[in-house]
């Protein structure tokens, strides 16, 4: 099998998604009914896969021994130093979960930003990883009561807005833009400059996955064990989606490609 491209990716930009959950085997029945995936094994050892759509890698499923942890997907942002980054979170009354911890060729954490969304980042070389170009067939979005408050988090978190050679963020009423060598990795949503930060948002980072037939992906999950609805979408978010939650409850976007 012949070895996956890797690279280094942006620091500050997203350079990966993963879901850990609770029987890996099961797991990937399910996104294989669901999303069309094939799986091969990954650097990190057998409990831990890549997805591929269209043999492109999209995202890794894993598992951890022991169980009892939420089934989450996880957006994966990269850094320069993990030691920094870890620092700068908990600097800025977040919360820093797990890590940095040596994993393959590289070094993860993840943390809860301030309102709770949870996240993670990544030193070292990564898997060559199609967010923000084309047709990709992942998004990523943050659902945030205040996406102002959002931006300037993980701006200093991430060195976000300091060029050269990082990520560029443009700011709109209601959301936020984060471009890395033009093309946009991640929009932030939450609040606006007239209405407000909103209470009522429960703050995360959304997965987008890209799909062309929505309805029979949203029909096939459900079929799968797990459920489907449409998405009551941000203002200025593409409309057409289905909130999926899988069996073991991680929740992800169906969006139509």
């Amino acid at each position: 099998m012949p070895a996956l491209e890797r690279t280094v990716p942006v620091a500050g930009a997203p350079c990966w998604v993963s879901l850990i959950a609770r029987d890996l085997r099961a797991a990937q029945s399910f996104y294989s009914d669901v999303m069309g995936w094939t799986f091969r094994p990954s650097t990190l050892g057998s409990n831990f896969s890549v997805a591929l759509a269209q043999g492109e890698p999209v995202a890794g499923i894993g598992c951890c021994q022991g169980g009892g942890h939420p089934a989450v997907w996880t957006p994966y942002f990269a850094v320069r130093n993990a030691d920094e980054t870890a620092g700068r979170i908990s600097e800025r009354g977040a919360t820093l979960a797990v890590g940095p911890l040596r994993l393959g060729e590289g070094r993860a954490g993840i943390a809860a930003d301030r309102d709770g969304a949870v996240f993670g980042f990544w030193e070292g070389p990564a898997l060559t990883w199609p967010v923000g170009r084309g047709r990709a067939p992942v998004r990523l979005d943050l659902w945030t009561r205040d996406a102002f408050d959002a931006a300037i988090f993980y701006a200093e978190v991430f060195d976000w807005a300091r060029p050269p050679g990082g990520c560029t963020v443009d700011y709109a009423q209601d959301h936020i833009i984060v471009q890395a060598a033009g093309r946009t990795v991640a929009t932030l949503y939450g609040g606006s400059d007239e209405t407000g930060p909103d209470p009522r948002v429960r703050p995360r980072w959304n997965v987008h996955f890209r799909v062309r037939d929505g309805e029979r992906a949203a029909a096939a999950a459900a079929a799968a064990g797990g459920e489907s609805s449409p998405v009551p979408t941000p203002a200025g978010a593409p409309d057409g989606a289905f909130l999926i939650r899988d069996p073991d409850g991680a929740l992800f976007t169906l969006t139509i490609a």
